[in-house]
Order: C-alpha cells, then sequence, then structure tokens
C-alpha cells in the first residue's frame, strides 16, 4: 500500500490506516463469502474495489475485476482474494 506517500512519515498514522484497510477489506470479504446472488456478489465486489483504490492496492483491483465475472461464492477466487489480503497484512 501506498500510504506513506499520502499521509507522509506519521508511522501511527501509516498503521491505523492500514489496519482500518485490512478490517474493511476483511468484512467486504466475509460478505462475498456469504454472497448467494450475483447482486450481493457484485455489490460486495464493487465495495471491496473501492476500498483497494481508496488506499491504492492496485494488484488487488485486478484481481476483483476477474471475480466480476465468477459466479458468487466461488470458492477458488475467494481464496485467492484471501491469499492476496494476508500477503498485504503481512508487509
Amino acid at each position: 500500500m501506498a500510504l506513506a506517500a499520502a499521509v507522509g512519515d506519521d508511522a501511527g498514522l501509516v498503521r491505523d490506516l492500514r489496519r482500518a484497510f485490512l478490517e474493511s477489506a476483511d468484512r467486504q470479504i466475509d460478505m462475498l463469502s456469504r454472497a448467494l446472488d450475483d447482486s450481493s456478489w457484485h455489490l460486495a465486489l464493487w465495495r471491496l474495489k473501492g476500498l483497494c483504490g481508496s488506499f491504492g492496492v492496485v494488484h488487488m483491483i485486478a484481481l476483483i475485476e476477474e471475480a466480476q465475472g465468477c459466479a458468487p461464492g466461488d470458492a477458488k477466487t475467494l481464496a485467492r482474494i484471501r491469499a492476496m489480503l494476508s500477503v498485504l497484512g503481512e508487509d
């Protein structure tokens, strides 16, 4: 994430924003996992994509765009999105 470029050298603020992003993204991924129809699947993807756009997480945006063509609750897609979030949480 490119938070430092947006907020400067305030390590505490970067840490807080990073945590907020990860928690919000996790909630949206949970919504994806519970999506039973195209409408709820696409709404959760749209929200997650907007969140990622706000934080400049372009690699995840590309994955979300791929997911738009998948069936709601697609296990492989959810696993890929969760894995990417996990990697982002490790940085």
